[in-house]
């Protein structure tokens, strides 16, 4: 009989360290996994750089027409939340002509829920379906966003900087509220029903990660307003 039980035991010790899920033990926990994007930028109060913001194109399968849309509102904030851009916005009247840069951005990844589900690990049952398939499976939520962006001269025609810039995260509950926002302005529509979710962490990363970027990439000649 301990004889079994030693081998139970050691068998769903093997499940956790396969499947990662030894901080399931933590009620409440989540995890960021783009660690540089808890730095924050410095303070800024010199001139600014004149940017233009794309609307945002998708690739990805699993995002609706919205989510462009709310993830470029979402940039903008943050972008003059750093108090470095003057964002031209045509729409509002004003000249695209008084820009120097536009930026431009793909939506080449949206997931957002990349793993987990009723099947076990990953959804898909196997050796850890059955009395800890449904346990496990069900407390595992991995989401995913992938942007591509661009940062072009806007008089030379000529790309500057461009990078693909991701945000991860994952919680172990799904009522998990664990993780302060890394940018701090609004969802928006069709974003906010990710709200206090994985994927919710894991726009604000991406964001927050793609606003460093874009600040740290243009070169100092375009700060001059």
């Amino acid at each position: 009989m301990c004889k079994k039980i030693f081998n139970f035991l050691g068998f769903f010790c093997l499940i956790l360290q396969i499947s990662g899920c030894v901080a399931f033990w933590r009620p409440n926990a989540g995890r960021v996994d783009t660690s540089a994007a808890l730095k924050p930028l410095a303070p800024y109060n010199g001139p600014k750089a004149r940017v233009i913001i794309a609307d945002f194109q998708v690739q990805a399968a699993k995002a609706t027409s919205e989510i462009p849309v709310a993830l470029r509102e979402m940039l903008m904030a943050t972008l003059i939340g750093t108090n470095r851009f003057s964002i031209i916005a045509s729409d509002k009247g004003q000249d695209p002509k008084n820009a120097d840069l536009i930026i431009s951005a793909s939506v080449i990844e949206f997931e957002p829920q990349g793993s987990g589900g009723r099947g076990g690990i990953g959804g898909g049952g196997g050796v850890a379906s059955g009395a800890f398939g449904g346990l496990l499976g069900t407390s595992l939520n991995k989401a995913r966003i992938t942007l591509d962006i661009r940062i072009i001269d806007m008089v030379l025609s000529e790309t500057i900087a461009e990078s693909r810039l991701t945000g991860q995260a994952i919680d172990y509950f799904n009522n998990s509220n664990a993780g302060l926002p890394i940018v701090d302005v609004p969802l928006g529509k069709g974003l906010s029903v990710y709200a206090y979710s994985p994927m919710e962490k894991a726009v604000r990363i991406c964001i927050s990660e793609t606003a460093r970027y874009i600040a740290t990439s243009i070169p100092e000649k375009y700060y001059k307003y």
